[in-house]
C-alpha cells in the first residue's frame, strides 16, 4: 500500500463538499509531476485530505477506489489531450478529530522532509508510511495540536 496527500482549497472544493458526494474524481490535475503521482495510485490506498490557502491544514482521510484513467475534462481543452491527464476516484474514510495545521506540521522535526513542505505548490504528492502515521497520530482526538503552539 502507498500513501498520498492531495490538496483542495475548501471554498473550491472542500471535505464537506467530498463527504456530501461520497466519491469524487479527482480531476482537473494540469502538472506532470502531480499527473504521474496519480498514475502510481491504486486502489486501497490510503491518501490524506489537504485544505490549502484558509486554514491550511489536513483534514481528513480517503481512500481510492478507482485507479487512474483519462481526464474527462480534456475534452474541454483541445490541446490538453496529448498530455495524458488522469484522474482517480477517492473515496472519504474519516475526518480528523483535530485538524493537523500546516503551522503544526512546520513545527514537527519528523515532517521536515515531508514533500507538502519541499514541493508546497504540488498539489498530489506520495507521503511516506512514518509521515502518514505522524499526521494521523497527530489528528487523533487525544492530540493537543495547535494548542500547544499558542
Amino acid at each position: 500500500m502507498n500513501y498520498w496527500l492531495v490538496k483542495s482549497e475548501p471554498e473550491t472544493y472542500g471535505w464537506h463538499h467530498f463527504t456530501q458526494q461520497g466519491r469524487a474524481i479527482w480531476d482537473g490535475v494540469r502538472n506532470y509531476q502531480a499527473r504521474n503521482n496519480l498514475k502510481a495510485m491504486k486502489r486501497g490506498d490510503q491518501v490524506l485530505f489537504y485544505h490549502s490557502v484558509t486554514n491550511p491544514a489536513v483534514v481528513g482521510l480517503a481512500t481510492i477506489v478507482q485507479e487512474a484513467y483519462p481526464d474527462p475534462t480534456v475534452a474541454e481543452d483541445p490541446g490538453a489531450a496529448s498530455k495524458g491527464w488522469v484522474v482517480v476516484e477517492l473515496e472519504p474514510l474519516m475526518p480528523l478529530d483535530n485538524p493537523v495545521s500546516l503551522r503544526h506540521i512546520k513545527a514537527e522535526p519528523l515532517l521536515a522532509a515531508i514533500g507538502l513542505i519541499k514541493q508546497s505548490r504540488l498539489s498530489v504528492m506520495p507521503i511516506r508510511v512514518d509521515e502518514f502515521e505522524l499526521i494521523l497520530k497527530m489528528g487523533a482526538k487525544s492530540s493537543k495540536n495547535d494548542h500547544e503552539l499558542l
